[in-house]
């Protein structure tokens, strides 16, 4: 996750399934800041790592999902 990722050397294969991965990944972390959030169990340094994460992998997968949608010229 930390290494930047070249989107334009991937066949769009390879972008579906890391599309699917990292959409998973996104819900996963999303429902563990839930629940540290509800039990009150995470302190506050972890939650905000969390949501860096969280937020990294929807700016990611945004770029994946506009390499794979073409454009429509109106």
């Amino acid at each position: 996750m930390n290494a930047p990722h070249d989107l334009s050397m991937k066949t769009d294969e390879v972008l579906q399934v890391e599309l699917a991965v990292f959409k998973q990944e996104h819900s996963d972390l999303d429902e563990a800041i839930h629940a540290l959030i509800e039990r009150g169990t995470g302190d506050q340094l972890t939650i905000q790592r969390l949501k860096k994460q969280k937020l990294r992998l929807k700016d990611l997968i945004a770029r994946i999902e506009d390499r794979l949608t073409p454009d429509i010229i109106a």
